[in-house]
């Protein structure tokens, strides 16, 4: 897939795309024309011409930020309405993202606040270096998160840690966001924490892609449920996944001790 967009710049590796939004002089701030061109970079995944994508890795240009959060010049020029226009616009193309049949990994180098830290939460999950500090600040400006953090940073760490964390507007280091579940990894440097990311994404890639799908539109509709609910979720998606042209492949393969070919259908 060749796509050129103002503010990110797109390198694609057979079926690893790799995103890196591009605003180093403003720490990768999530102005509307970087949501813009990220909601056109997941419209065109999910096109034809996408196909080929398996697995997509999203980074910050430099060692300084992810994305050091929301463009605080624009949003101190909104009004209410237009505030939550802007939320609901970040809002979508989260959802968007999360809903991707894709995996999806944030790979995160310096900041990840307010927004960069929401964006990263509407992935799969987060790889980080020793150097990446994570937190929602936005009670600092008199604000609250408005891109999904007061609802899927619960769901990662917990209600209380949550609670903590957006009500004091605290930064935390790798490390403390490894410990408490934030984050899957820490690695030394942007460099390596790219190539475990790849890795990550072979490891995927060479397994069947509806059934990497299905498992993760079953993970994400079974989250919250009560578990004799999220029993009924997953037990009708396995019935789905028994019915695909991948688990007849695999099933078949894994019984001539061969390697299976998946089609992803």
């Amino acid at each position: 897939m060749e796509k050129s967009y103002e503010t990110l710049t797109l390198e694609c590796l057979g079926e690893l795309a790799t995103v890196v939004i591009n605003r180093p002089d403003a720490l990768n701030a999530l102005n509307t024309q970087v949501i813009a061109d990220l909601r056109q970079f997941v419209a065109d995944v999910r096109s034809e011409e996408g196909a080929e994508v398996r697995s997509i890795l999203i980074t910050g240009s430099g060692e300084k930020a992810f994305a050091a959060g929301a463009d605080i010049r624009e949003l101190a020029e909104m009004t209410p309405a237009e505030a939550e226009e802007h939320s609901a616009a970040m809002q979508d193309f989260t959802r968007t993202l999360e809903t991707l049949d894709l995996p999806v990994i944030a790979c995160v180098n310096g900041y990840a606040l307010g927004g960069g830290l929401e964006l990263a939460l509407a992935c799969d999950f987060i790889y980080a270096t020793e150097n990446a500090r994570f937190g929602l600040p936005e009670v600092s400006l008199g604000l609250i998160p408005g891109f999904g953090g007061t609802v899927r940073l619960p769901q990662r760490v917990g209600p209380g840690m949550a609670k903590e964390l957006i009500y004091t507007g605290r930064n935390m280091p790798a490390q403390e966001a490894y410990r408490i579940g934030l984050v899957n990894a820490v690695f030394a440097s942007k460099d390596d924490m790219l190539d475990a990311a790849a890795a990550t994404c072979r490891e995927i890639a060479a397994k069947s892609p509806a059934a990497v799908a299905n498992a993760k539109r079953t993970v994400d509709a079974a989250a919250g449920l009560p578990t004799a609910e999220g029993l009924l979720v997953e037990r009708a998606a396995f019935g789905r996944a028994a019915g695909t042209e991948d688990a007849r492949i695999g099933t078949k393969a894994f019984v001539a001790k061969q390697k299976p070919e998946f089609t992803g259908r």
